[in-house]
């Protein structure tokens, strides 16, 4: 018996308006495990699938801000989604660059960063049916559509009425976002589909116990947070950027847990910002555990330390806590923009601190509110803690930005937070924060 996809068992009945539209531009925003890019995943194949049965070559094209990001998201996805069609073994696969191509008619999926958009914008791909923005909010304006989408329409399928697009994003928590405003300018645009879904839209089951046990522990410990990240709806910023009862002491480590592995994260001063290393833990039960904090501060000091003196700190602090814990270290990490001590470290000790990849300021704070909320951080209740305690505490965001596209943060005192932050997007996929 031939295999056949079900529709009904694959895609949520509160995705069927997306599955049965006919507009050319299509939507879809929403909370986390909602579905949503899985559900375009499917369409997309759905709609490549008449023309590999008339043997007709025709295109896809997806596309995320960054490429690198493309492998662990959108490319396995797409092979995801061949496969419940039970196409995965009729296409090739190929990683430089990133395409699936069907053997027979040379039907491609194509993967692309808008971050190389010359190589995009150049690229001559005819017979596009179709095109999928993933993660839209990564984005920096809807220019960014527009410089792309006018190519695409310009190689339509010839069968095809129009190339139908596609963005999936979870609206960021702050209403002024530019994307927050641009859809909802688009709602009221007869030609677009702007359609809106959260885990509480499943009915068939594809939200399991354990995701349902973790959202409702962020729901208890932080409900806006679980509005934001869950319900997909804008809650706003607030002036407090933490919540404070989520930063958790503890007395010691507790004996029942054991530590997997210590990381460093640094966030250096100059002549009148402080400097701060962090020890952080992670721990067999994958609770993240801020073990110590050092911290220079120039201010009110005659003579201030050099980079070279802060090089042999950071080596002290780092070998104190590597014999203190007797685990791998598994990264020792340090703001990009920082040359001076960065340079100086690898001349002193021969070790090269890895740089972390910036994102705006929202969006880095975005991953350690997902970790509180979690309820996975704890402190060493400790002296030389408490200014990572103080500083996230009172950390704010200026009250004159708070309405704009790209709010900024009181820039006092923030040191500590900043070079948590930096931790945080860098683990994130192996500490599972938004993703």
């Amino acid at each position: 018996m031939k295999k056949k996809f079900k529709v009904l068992k694959q895609i949520n009945p509160h995705f069927m308006e997306v599955w049965k539209a006919e507009k050319p531009y299509n939507i879809l925003k929403g909370g986390r495990n909602s579905f949503k890019s899985s559900v375009i995943a499917l369409l997309l194949i759905s709609l490549l699938i008449p023309y590999l049965m008339r043997g007709k070559k025709a295109n896809i094209v997806v596309i995320r801000k960054v490429s690198n990001t493309i492998r662990d998201s959108v490319f396995n996805k797409m092979q995801w989604a061949l496969k419940k069609f039970f196409l995965r073994k009729k296409f090739d696969h190929n990683y430089a660059p990133f395409k699936l191509t069907h053997r027979k008619t040379g039907s491609t999926i194509y993967f692309y960063g808008q971050d190389d958009f010359q190589k995009l914008k150049s690229n001559d791909i005819d017979d596009i049916i179709a095109v999928w923005y993933e993660e839209a909010a990564e984005f920096k304006s809807a220019e960014e559509f527009d410089q792309s989408n006018t190519t695409f329409m310009r190689q339509k399928h010839e069968d095809a009425d129009f190339v139908r697009f596609y963005w999936s994003y979870n609206p960021p928590r702050n209403p002024y976002e530019w994307i927050n405003e641009w859809v909802e300018e688009k709602e009221t645009d007869p030609d677009y589909l702007v359609h809106h879904s959260s885990y509480l839209d499943d009915t068939l089951g594809f939200v399991t116990d354990q995701m349902l046990k973790m959202i409702d522990r962020i729901k208890e410990n932080d409900y806006d947070y679980y509005r934001y990240l869950y319900l997909g709806e804008p809650v706003g910023l607030g002036t407090n950027i933490y919540n404070a009862e989520l930063i958790k002491p503890l007395k010691q480590l507790p004996e029942n847990e054991r530590l997997r592995y210590i990381a460093f994260t640094t966030d250096s001063g100059h002549q009148v910002s402080a400097t701060t290393i962090l020890c952080i833990g992670y721990t067999d039960k994958k609770n993240v555990i801020l073990l110590d904090t050092y911290y220079y501060s120039p201010a009110g000091k005659t003579n201030k330390k050099a980079p070279s003196e802060l090089s042999v700190d950071m080596d002290a602090f780092v070998r104190k806590n590597q014999k203190k814990w007797k685990v791998p270290v598994y990264m020792e990490l340090i703001d990009s923009a920082e040359g001076a001590l960065r340079n100086q470290y690898l001349r002193d000790f021969d070790i090269r601190l890895t740089t972390v990849n910036k994102k705006k300021k929202v969006d880095m704070i975005d991953y350690v509110q997902d970790l509180f909320a979690q309820g996975r951080f704890f402190y060493l209740d400790t002296k030389d803690n408490e200014i990572f305690f103080d500083e996230h505490k009172k950390y704010m965001w200026d009250e004159r930005t708070i309405d704009a596209d790209d709010p900024k943060v009181v820039k006092s005192d923030d040191h500590t937070c900043d070079a948590f932050m930096y931790l945080c997007i860098t683990m994130a996929i192996r500490w599972k924060l938004k993703v």
